[in-house]
């Protein structure tokens, strides 16, 4: 195959662009002049003409949730609702569709974005009230966007045997790492947040193989128009690896899924024994462990140093034991397994540094090869921003996460929080460490247009307000498209076969309508994705 005919961002230093690249197979043949690649033509190759579109390498989602994708894509989907009177007519339209009894699942809903909040609310949620009369015999579960809470209906409720949660006068029923809102006369609210979502999850059926494949497919299609190529799967369990290696083996894995094992002790103590698995194919490896340390800002989950500006005496909730973070920290550096820990709030993010930093002293790994990662650093002290490049800790952050909760996390954190620690892009950039980019999809659309739209700009998808907030911390565009490509590739030990357009790597670039490194930012948005090539092939064309 040669490519040519438009732009070429390689995000290679030695050439940052090229007029066309070869490619046999699955490589990557030659990147460089239109001339010299004319030179590998013979009766076999195929010659694709950009006709002025612009090409760069193939873009890597640094966290989401594969399967989660393609669920949010079967199951109700509540990212645009706008008010709770929209999540009500949704379930309503749904309940007509289904059977009595059947469970009705969604997520997406976020109050914080509504236009408006209802009349009646317990601690900034809604109460099921409405839920309930809409859906009497159907139970009903709806996963906030953050993926931090949930809501529940009274029939859901009934069926978890939560009728018992009356105490009268308590304000909250609290479980480790978790709680259950309450009304003031001590009825739970539906709302349940962080640990306390188990109380209704496990009563809802698991997903079915077939359900699976289809979610799979799903996730894959999705990928493929946006542009992705690579894939984060921030935390997998035992029978998803078995679902990805079974897809692997059909031919049917075409994105390159870098996996994160979650954290459960008999799952690690498994991989312990086995070692990572690198797969020389380049589909399906296994090298990272996931730990969820708190929850989000947005159901006010995240953990603080200082209380919540919107909710006195509140610090939100550590999710994990700080013990097992270090444990692991030392089984993961001893077993060649990276750390890759969910913090949101500042003081997850300052405890997880001290654990890591205590388990690379403990080792004298200080100076390895680590590439320990958090997965968010949405708040940080600023006196933690620096710890980053010091202990080679990397964040993996999504940035359009500023887009969809700027507007309201100062409500949260207060002006100085935000102003000091929160979404510090080109304060990490500058103290030396790479950023991974990506959208935690299904808490945000995998749209990495909107992605970098968030990262250079700092404006919500809307263009607000005029300057960006906090512009100082902006990214420049090759920051940008960096974030999604050769430092995603970084953050999985891959940026020497992926990530950048060079002879030797992989075959995986993905082709815009227009050149997003230099069209007007107020153009960004209306960028999309016009062909995407996995593997030495074309996958997708619009």
């Amino acid at each position: 195959m040669i490519i040519h005919g438009g732009t070429i961002y390689t995000v290679d230093s030695i050439q940052p662009t090229v007029e066309a690249v070869v490619t046999k197979k699955d490589k990557i043949l030659f990147a460089g002049s239109f001339e010299e690649a004319k030179s590998y033509q013979n009766e076999q190759t195929e010659l694709i003409n950009l006709e002025g579109k612009t090409m760069t390498p193939g873009l890597i989602e640094g966290h989401g949730h594969f399967m989660g994708l393609g669920y949010n894509e079967l199951e109700l989907d509540l990212m645009h609702t706008n008010s709770y009177q929209d999540i009500v007519d949704a379930v309503a339209a749904k309940v007509k569709t289904s059977k009595p009894g059947e469970w009705i699942i969604g997520s997406g809903w976020h109050q914080s974005k509504w236009d408006s909040m209802p009349a009646n609310t317990v601690k900034g949620f809604q109460t099921h009230h409405l839920l309930s009369e809409v859906s009497p015999d159907n139970p009903v579960f709806l996963f906030h966007a953050s993926g931090h809470a949930g809501f529940a209906n009274a029939k859901a409720m009934e069926i978890a045997g939560l009728k018992s949660l009356r105490k009268e006068g308590i304000q909250s029923y609290n479980t480790e790492g978790g709680e259950v809102i309450v009304d003031q006369f001590g009825m739970p609210t539906g709302i349940f947040n962080e640990h306390a979502i188990s109380m209704i999850y496990k009563y809802i059926p698991e997903e079915t193989p077939e359900t699976n494949i289809q979610a799979f497919h799903l996730a894959m299609e999705a990928c493929h128009k946006n542009g992705i190529t690579s894939f984060h799967d921030a935390g997998i369990s035992k029978d998803i690896i078995a679902l990805y290696d079974d897809m692997k083996s059909a031919g049917k894995m075409n994105v390159r899924m870098y996996a994160m094992l979650r954290g459960g002790e008999e799952l690690l103590e498994e991989w312990f024994e086995k070692g990572p698995r690198i797969d020389p194919d380049h589909r399906f490896t296994i090298r990272s462990i996931k730990l969820s340390c708190d929850g989000a800002l947005g159901s006010r989950g995240a953990w603080l140093l200082e209380p919540y500006t919107d909710r006195q005496g509140h610090y939100g909730h550590e999710t994990l034991p700080m013990d097992i973070v270090k444990e692991v920290a030392i089984q993961g550096l001893q077993n060649n397994f990276q750390v890759c820990s969910h913090a949101i709030g500042d003081r997850a993010n300052r405890e997880i540094l001290d654990q890591y930093e205590l388990a690379f002293k403990e080792l004298n790994m200080l100076d390895a090869d680590h590439r320990f990662r958090i997965e968010h650093a949405q708040h940080l002290h600023p006196d933690d921003i620096p710890r980053f490049a010091a202990l080679h800790v990397i964040p993996a952050m999504q940035t359009i996460h500023l887009s969809s909760d700027r507007p309201w996390a100062i409500d949260r954190l207060g002006e100085k929080r935000i102003k000091e620690g929160a979404y510090m892009w080109q304060a990490l950039l500058q103290s030396g460490v790479p950023i991974v980019n990506g959208t935690d999809v299904p808490v945000e659309p995998l749209n990495p247009i909107a992605s970098f739209y968030a990262s250079v700009s700092r404006k919500t998808l809307k263009g607000t307000p005029e300057g960006g907030y906090e512009p100082e911390q902006k990214m420049t565009r090759m920051q940008a498209l960096k974030s999604y490509t050769l430092d995603a590739a970084y953050g999985a030990f891959e940026e020497n076969i992926k990530g950048s357009i060079r002879s030797g790597k992989l075959a995986d670039f993905t082709i815009y309508n227009q050149d997003l490194m230099t069209v007007e930012e107020n153009q960004i948005l209306n960028t999309e994705i016009a062909m995407t090539i996995f593997n030495g092939e074309v996958v997708y064309k619009k």
